[in-house]
């Protein structure tokens, strides 16, 4: 579903309660807050267990509606079948541009799938150990580790006198996925001059890996994750109107 240009896209955001940190909520929050509107909000667990006692204060803070499942057999994972239930009635309703699913469970990977079908955008969120089958299943996944660590690169800390702190430079921890990410990503954008935009280096890289996220690697954003890449210039030019500027960038190669 194509969301129109003058307002946000209508997301619908299902947690997996069992399979996700209560203490990350206010950041997953802030994060999905740059895709669109999360205008269906739902936690799914069994909630009288009292093993999810940590979610009350956000539930109720952030207007999250909680979706009891009993656990009625042994073994059996009832919450993913309520989550999935839920997710294929709010799919076939037509209201929704995209869906949130929060959670580390390889279960919700053809859920995914399937949803990205029937063309709408599903964004994942879960820890490192997701398994990669839902982190490719998602059209972008991002790691709930990364959340809220914007704060930190930018100030870098706080020292004894409790004031902020210059942020030191990043040593880029570079591999050999990385390497080959970005070459084939500026290669896919490059005009004849071999110069590339960001923007579409940026979504190429989503495409080519839906769990690429600048601040895996510690960096905000992806002009300073490219800016400390000894492989490739970076080059800022003044737009149209003179008052933005736009990066490019090209292998030194």
């Amino acid at each position: 579903m194509a969301s129109s240009p003058d307002r946000e896209d209508r997301l619908a955001i299902l947690i997996d309660a069992d399979n996700s940190n209560p203490a990350r909520l206010p950041q997953l929050l802030a994060e999905i807050a740059k895709f669109g509107n999360a205008s269906v909000r739902r936690a799914y667990g069994n909630w009288t267990s009292g093993h999810l006692g940590g979610w009350k204060s956000g539930l109720l803070t952030h207007s999250i509606q909680p979706i009891q499942q009993f656990n009625y057999t042994t073994g059996k994972n009832a919450t993913d079948s309520a989550l999935i239930i839920d997710a294929m009635d709010l799919l076939y309703s037509g209201h929704l541009d995209g869906f949130c699913i929060v959670s580390s469970d390889s279960d919700f990977t053809r859920l995914a799938a399937r949803i990205r079908e029937q063309g709408l955008t599903v964004y994942g969120f879960g820890e490192r150990k997701t398994p990669q089958a839902f982190v490719a299943a998602c059209d972008k996944f991002i790691y709930t580790e990364n959340l809220g660590v914007e704060d930190d690169i930018e100030e870098g800390g706080t020292g004894k006198s409790g004031k902020p702190q210059p942020r030191k430079p990043v040593q880029l921890k570079r591999d050999r996925k990385l390497d080959a990410l970005l070459h084939e990503a500026v290669d896919a954008a490059a005009d004849d001059s071999g110069w590339a935009h960001l923007g579409a280096v940026g979504s190429n890289l989503v495409r080519l890996a839906s769990d690429f996220d600048p601040r895996s690697y510690g960096f905000r954003k992806l002009k300073d994750l490219v800016a400390a890449h000894p492989g490739y210039l970076v080059e800022e030019r003044a737009s149209a109107d003179g008052k933005t500027g736009t990066i490019y960038l090209r292998s030194k190669k």
